[in-house]
């Protein structure tokens, strides 16, 4: 019989795993929050572009629930639980509050795009703190950061002139 309890073996050591937690699960929280309110904005944009604006964010919150689960698997496959439930998500995330109700494609996609830059400052945190600690872990938040750049730019694309 397997003992179901027991902390999965991992390379790195117990002080190095519970570091690499301290990074990770706030990129996990700020991406969670681009999650909802990424579906919050998805349902509610307005505008001439609304079809393409609408399915662009409908990536975004893919991508967002992708990486979040990346990086909170990172954590959990080291043995350490995280706590990502929507209240929690709400007090620790740095990301900026979405307006709520109907708005106009510009405002939204900048909204999202601050929301973007906020859990960036996030993930380039723990890529220079994963550094030192487990590349594995920093490959991660790199991989990441890439995805949420090229988000960011498909979304800027639309405001820019």
């Amino acid at each position: 019989m397997t003992d179901t309890t027991t902390v999965p073996q991992t390379s790195i050591d117990a002080d190095a795993v519970t570091a690499v937690a301290q990074f990770l699960a706030p990129v996990v929280t700020d991406l969670t929050a681009l999650y909802v309110d990424g579906k919050q904005a998805h349902w509610h944009v307005r505008g001439a572009n609304f079809q393409a604006i609408h399915l662009l964010l409908d990536e975004v919150v893919e991508h967002a629930r992708e990486y979040a689960d990346t990086a909170a698997e990172r954590v959990v496959a080291l043995g350490l639980p995280l706590d990502v439930r929507i209240k929690t998500v709400g007090e620790k995330t740095t990301t900026p509050a979405l307006t709520a109700g109907f708005q106009q494609s510009d405002a939204v996609i900048a909204e999202i795009i601050a929301e973007i830059d906020a859990t960036l400052v996030t993930v380039r945190t723990a890529i220079d703190e994963l550094a030192e600690l487990d590349a594995a872990s920093q490959d991660v938040a790199i991989e990441i950061a890439r995805g949420l750049e090229k988000d960011r730019w498909f979304l800027f694309a639309h405001l820019s002139k």
